[in-house]
């Protein structure tokens, strides 16, 4: 379905951009990494689905090398057809408390790294008269919560400025959407149930079951490959009039 087209997708060397890397390349989509730490290993996964992969390292929270990501996909891929904006990091704190440095940065590599992502592939896609820009939200870019106000007020930026691009593409073969997750079994969030297990005393299954049932009525996790599927629809001929919607994949949670 995508064969010849090319996707970027950001903080794609672990958990939702390289399940989403993954289901595209399924697809026939060639792929360009994105990500700090070892990329070798998911390269050669995303390789191994027979397309060509090429990564950058760049820094999102710096716009020059968020361009030249895009300059690199323009001279060896042909420019990208489909861009998704996965990068992303977070910090839990009252906002009294909340450090500086720490909302800077994750409005930068939360909200800002997607907003120079898009204005610079978009040229390319109107060419083309054809692109698809999805940006992965959350459910707090739809409902808050405590604690996460530079990170909700950063994925609350990405909805708004879905709505925008959408509206400004509207007559175009570009679609713009969001993907919203609720909580998504990664690593990272492996990691933080253990923790709690730890810290209260209980069993990971219980501490899994309390993490969940806290915001997302279903008590199961939305996984990666659910993700990348949706990714892959987004991609299809039978969304082509899909624009600007904020789609939620959270088990019900900002159904509440």
């Amino acid at each position: 379905m995508l064969n010849g087209k090319t996707a970027l997708v950001t903080g794609s060397t672990s958990g939702i951009g390289l399940g989403i890397a993954l289901e595209l390349a399924k697809q026939g989509a060639n792929i360009i990494l994105n990500g700090f730490g070892d990329h070798t290993g998911p390269k050669a996964e995303v390789e191994a689905l027979g397309v060509k992969v090429g990564y950058s390292g760049a820094d999102m929270s710096k716009p020059a090398e968020i361009a030249a990501m895009i300059a690199y996909a323009d001279a060896e891929f042909g420019g990208v057809d489909i861009l998704v904006n996965n990068a992303g990091i977070q910090y839990v704190a009252p906002i009294e408390e909340f450090p500086i440095e720490k909302w800077d940065s994750i409005i930068a590599i939360n909200l800002s790294a997607a907003f120079h992502a898009t204005r610079l592939v978009i040229p390319g896609m109107r060419a083309k008269n054809w692109g698809r820009v999805i940006s992965i939200a959350s459910a707090h870019g739809l409902v808050g919560s405590a604690q996460k106000v530079a990170y909700v007020a950063a994925k609350h930026g990405i909805v708004g400025m879905t709505k925008v691009v959408a509206l400004e593409t509207a007559q175009t073969g570009i679609t713009v959407n969001a993907i919203c997750p609720g909580w998504v079994h990664t690593p990272l969030v492996q990691k933080q149930i253990e923790d709690r297990a730890a810290a209260e005393k209980m069993t990971v299954e219980q501490a899994t079951k309390e993490l969940l049932q806290e915001k997302e009525p279903s008590l199961q996790f939305t996984t990666v490959e659910q993700l990348g599927g949706l990714a892959v629809f987004m991609c299809s001929p039978a969304a082509d009039n899909i624009r600007g919607v904020a789609w939620a994949a959270d088990g019900g949670w900002t159904a509440q």
